[in-house]
């Protein structure tokens, strides 16, 4: 064991990228001048996933659920003052105007906020996205958050992405592939449609994130970007492996919203509970479920992530697992 952080491991390039891992269009010696150079942060903008159920106000709730965590958009600004959000879209161009007002009265009271929007494959063609953005371009109601959107993710299901060029909704606002992402050149082509973006997210792994990052810093051209996408990383290792990578990628900001629908570390023993907690005061607070992601002015405390090891600090309670039937 060499007894070092996962951020020195993947800076010296103890990880093993390199020879036929390697696709033809990266050189090693570049490879290993990018991993040298990632440095982590000892914090992070949560961006908070507003989905297409998810209460705006207090008056949106029907069936409230009581339990400790903030249930509406206004409460969560509330409670950790987000400046970060991503936005989910349906695909019905009237239901979306609706709904976008309805959040940007809330996110216009902030003195400054970002958006991303997630098309979360709803639109069936080029068009119709089109005729959203027109639609959004001429409502004054819409004019800060239009001016606040940093991009646009995956409007097309993954069957019909790579089939359909974005022609110049391109040149409105920058676009990012997230399920289209399904293997090492699926990034290339999407460039060749218009797309500049593509996601990091847990369950593509490190190695392909590494990749798209090394591919994005010595690419010969400017736009390309990465972004951190959630899939409902809960408490303990989940959250804190995949914030340790993001924040090595150099990202400024991070999906997150495993926080926002589970309420901490539910159906861990309290001694893990307790260990978690420890290692890392500032990343968690203490609720009555365990460990919560602790968010304080929209951001997020990675500093003990340093750890030695895959940012853990703390193992889970292996044996109290039970199999899945």
């Amino acid at each position: 064991m060499a007894g070092i952080s996962f951020f020195d491991a993947v800076c010296r390039n103890l990880i093993g990228i390199g020879g036929h891992m390697l696709p033809g269009d990266i050189d090693a010696n570049a490879a290993s001048a990018v991993l040298a150079s990632l440095r982590p942060e000892s914090s992070i903008s949560a961006r908070h996933t507003i989905g297409l159920l998810d209460p705006i106000t207090e008056g949106d709730i029907v069936r409230p659920v009581d339990d400790g965590l903030p249930e509406n958009l206004e409460a969560v600004i509330a409670r950790y003052g987000n400046r970060w959000f991503k936005i989910k879209l349906s695909g019905a161009i009237d239901a979306d105007l609706d709904r976008l007002t309805r959040i940007a009265t809330v996110l216009d009271r902030l003195p400054d906020y970002q958006v991303t929007v997630d098309g979360n494959e709803q639109f069936a063609a080029a068009e119709q996205l089109g005729a959203l953005l027109a639609q959004i371009e001429a409502m004054p109601r819409l004019a800060r958050l239009r001016a606040a959107i940093a991009f646009i993710e995956q409007p097309f299901s993954r069957a019909i992405t790579m089939e359909t060029p974005l022609g110049g909704l391109a040149a409105q606002l920058p676009f990012l592939i997230d399920e289209s992402d399904d293997g090492d050149g699926a990034f290339a082509r999407a460039r060749g449609l218009g797309y500049t973006g593509v996601s990091s997210k847990t369950c593509k792994g490190i190695y392909r994130s590494l990749l798209k990052a090394i591919r994005i810093r010595t690419a010969t051209v400017p736009g390309p970007f990465l972004s951190g996408e959630d899939l409902t990383c809960q408490a303990g290792l989940a959250v804190q492996q995949d914030l340790a990578l993001v924040s090595l990628l150099g990202l400024s900001h991070v999906e997150r919203n495993g926080h926002h629908y589970v309420a901490g570390m539910q159906g861990a023993p309290e001694a893990e509970k307790t260990r978690f907690a420890e290692a890392h005061p500032g990343l968690y607070e203490r609720g009555p479920d365990g460990p919560r992601l602790s968010i304080r002015d929209g951001r997020i405390a990675i500093g003990s992530l340093g750890a030695v090891g895959y940012a853990s600090g703390a193992l889970p309670d292996f044996e109290a697992m039970e199999p899945l039937s």
